[in-house]
């Protein structure tokens, strides 16, 4: 039996695409490397990212490392996919001849095809599609935790952000019926699911190309009619399509939890519209205020990039005061840097790279103290916390487990726990990026929903069929 390794970068589209990739690798045949197989595998899969800072020459990095490892294992294989295969294309086998297959973002089902026509052919397969051929949550897959899963309700993005080249690479937006989503999520919690998180490059867009643009609130309420579902999230929203009946959807849904990622990118009306974002900061702060009037509890994250062309220190004041007044649970912050492709590469006034790394610095200090100003506040309250795989793993040290709270924030709890175990303990320590919970577990419910139960057994590989007609 060969055995596989799938290395991943990016974003959550691209984890989850991963899953779908080690899917048909087992359904053809394959077994899943040990986590100290290293380079000692049959097949290394790199499921890349266009984002990114120097992905392209990570990538060749890591390509070069490689290639002794495939002169001393006849018959090891490389393929690449994911965002910078879509870009670059022919060119990967160009710069690194050793590559095998080279596959898009459109046509992760023909892996194994490709695979297996690279072996019998004696050399590289690039096969590259320009249009998604059948939604990618038909196809298996092999999740990484047992009990959460995501769950895509579209792909694709139809903005034209300057700054991006996820639309060239993921194409214009395809939504699924509310029907197949549902159904797939019924499908994972009967397999003992019980987190989703619905994932789409604009999630509250969903619905436009079936004519409903209230779809992505009705799906969420209908998610909380799905018994044994505990929790749902979803990422990311734009605030331009970001409307009120979301909001209610989420206070008023059981299972939808108090948290929101809406990527603000900057707080500057003037960068904003050069980065061709369709808001302004008063819609946005708008959005923010009424989320927090529904929902006082609410955990709001968010993406800012620094250093956009053209940004000014008025600019990025700006940017600064909205992060004041928006109080973020945590940000995700990004120094900007030219993606070849985008019309932003090529604009004027490209901010110095000092000017960002100081800026950068500034805002780095000021969300940390606001984070740990409102993790603080927690201490003496009681938190559930699902406890996660990988995370999920007991600290000798400590004696803790980690998890998260049902607004997302990580937390560290002292007790005896597995993953998939909802528990609730009392918070103790706030730092800026993680809470502490060393009181003692108060409540404890088994994954699967009953109270000290034998843990049921993971099922990780599930198929989710087509649509009957």
């Amino acid at each position: 039996m060969r055995t596989y390794s799938i290395r991943t970068y990016g974003c959550q589209m691209n984890v989850h695409d991963s899953e779908r990739l080690a899917g048909l690798l087992e359904r053809a045949g394959y077994a899943r490397a040990s986590d100290t197989a290293g380079d000692d595998v049959d097949l290394v899969v790199f499921n890349t990212c266009a984002v990114r800072e120097n992905a392209d020459n990570r990538l060749y990095g890591n390509l070069g490392r490689l290639y002794p490892a495939k002169q001393h294992r006849p018959g090891m294989q490389i393929a690449v996919g994911g965002c910078l295969a879509q870009k670059d294309r022919g060119t990967i086998v160009d710069r690194a001849p050793w590559v095998d297959v080279v596959f898009g973002t459109h046509n992760l089902a023909a892996l194994p095809v490709l695979l297996e026509r690279a072996r019998h052919n004696a050399e590289a397969q690039v096969e590259i599609v320009e249009a998604l051929q059948n939604f990618p949550s038909d196809l298996p897959s092999r999740r990484e935790s047992p009990y959460s899963a995501w769950v895509s309700v579209s792909v694709g993005c139809d903005n034209s952000c300057t700054f991006c080249i996820v639309p060239a690479l993921r194409g214009a937006e395809t939504d699924r019926r509310p029907g197949d989503v549902l159904a797939e999520i019924r499908a994972l919690v009967e397999s003992g699911v019980v987190e989703v998180t619905l994932l789409g490059q604009n999630v509250n867009s969903y619905g436009r190309s079936f004519g409903d643009r209230l779809a992505f609130g009705k799906l969420l309420r209908a998610c909380g009619s799905v018994d044994g579902l505990e929790r749902v999230r979803f990422t990311s929203p734009h605030p331009r399509d970001f409307t009120d009946d979301v909001i209610a959807a989420m206070a008023e849904t059981r299972n939808v939890m108090p948290t929101l990622h809406m990527p603000l990118q900057s707080g500057s009306d003037a960068m904003l519209r050069a980065m061709r974002r369709s808001y302004r900061q008063s819609r946005y702060l708008e959005i923010i205020t009424r989320v927090r009037a529904a929902m006082p509890e609410a955990a709001i994250t968010t993406d800012i990039i620094v250093g956009f062309p053209g940004e000014t220190d008025d600019d990025f004041e700006q940017t600064l005061s909205v992060v004041r007044e928006a109080r973020f649970a945590s940000a995700f912050t990004f120094q900007y840097s030219k993606r070849p492709g985008t019309p932003a590469a090529v604009m004027d006034d490209q901010v110095p790279k000092p000017v960002v790394q100081e800026r950068y610095e500034r805002l780095i200090e000021l969300q940390d103290n606001l984070a740990w100003q409102a993790n603080r506040a927690l201490v003496g309250r009681p938190v559930e916390v699902l406890v996660a795989t990988g995370e999920g793993r007991k600290d000798r040290a400590t004696g803790r487990v980690s998890g998260r709270a049902r607004d997302g924030r990580l937390v560290h709890v002292a007790g005896e726990a597995a993953p998939g175990d909802l528990v609730t303990s009392t918070i103790t320590y706030a730092a800026p990026h993680h809470l502490v919970a060393d009181s003692g577990i108060t409540s404890h419910r088994r994954w699967g929903g009953a109270a000290d139960s034998a843990h049921q057994p993971a099922r990780p590989l599930l198929t989710i069929g087509p649509r009957p007609t």
